[in-house]
């Protein structure tokens, strides 16, 4: 058998043992349809993300209030628009074949990543406290944490089990046989699906969004397409979740700290929601 056959077979041999069950191989349109992964308990979640936002501006606005501005509003705007730039990242790659054929590695540019305040403009003299009380809510969000330690240790790890994932040859195979599939089609054999997603050709603005060019959609396409016939997706995943189940046994009073500053923060959350909200 040769180099190539062997790592078709060690592919497929995964790919029957992750994706085979009851209802078959389902489609995958986000990452969140390939299930949670081992190391998803111990992070940050969106809706961490979103409730901390709420209570930050409850406590900036409460401090401002102490400070003599007692309609300081929760979601002000700067006193001149600064611009938007957006961190654009992704886990696999494109996932959605609609979302491909349509935008590309891009979306839909009447619904921004990035959602601009709602409040009115901050007075000049507002904006000069508004950065001490900035500090002062994120203070007290933190409090009974040790940020060196044990804030968001998981995030921390991510870095290098994402190395370990990365060097898996399960993963280096199927990444081969995903680059053949859209070099097959016409396209550039790029080494993984994040280096499509990224590629400089489909020059992303500011606020992360591509140009929607037709050979941008049209390797978006291909790219999904592939993943799709070959699995990629659910087999990294895969990997990605051995790999997390292994660093979280091997450091595992480290994952339960950071777990336990992470539950603390939720609870002073819901304390200044409770409170102020």
């Amino acid at each position: 058998m040769t180099k190539r056959g062997r790592r078709l077979s060690a592919v497929a041999v995964l790919a029957v043992v992750c994706f085979s069950g009851p209802g078959g191989p389902k489609v995958i349109r986000t990452a969140s349809d390939l299930g949670p992964l081992p190391a998803d308990r111990y992070d940050y979640t969106p809706q961490d993300y979103q409730r901390s936002q709420r209570a930050s501006a409850l406590l900036v606005r409460q401090c401002m209030a102490e400070r003599g501005y007692a309609d300081f509003p929760l979601d002000p705007r700067y006193p001149s628009d600064p611009a938007v730039v957006t961190a654009v990242s992704t886990d696999y790659g494109a996932l959605d074949l609609a979302t491909a054929r349509r935008w590309g590695y891009g979306w839909d540019p009447a619904k921004p990543l990035a959602l601009r305040p709602k409040g009115r403009r901050m007075t000049d003299a507002e904006y000069a406290d508004f950065p001490a009380c900035g500090v002062e809510a994120n203070r007290r969000l933190m409090r009974g944490i040790d940020l060196e330690r044990d804030w968001l240790y998981a995030t921390a790890r991510a870095i290098e089990v994402d190395k370990a994932v990365k060097r898996d040859p399960r993963l280096r195979a199927a990444w081969d046989v995903w680059s053949h599939c859209v070099a097959e089609q016409g396209f550039t054999r790029y080494p993984d699906p994040v280096a499509a997603y990224t590629d400089t050709d489909w020059q992303r603005d500011g606020d992360g969004n591509t140009r929607h060019t037709r050979r941008e959609r049209s390797t978006a396409v291909a790219d999904v397409t592939c993943k799709r016939r070959h699995h990629t997706a659910e087999l990294w995943h895969t990997v990605r979740a051995q790999k997390q189940a292994v660093d979280i046994a091997r450091h595992r009073d480290r994952y339960d700290a950071g777990l336990r500053a992470l539950r603390t923060y939720r609870t002073t959350i819901a304390e200044v929601l409770r409170k102020l909200g």
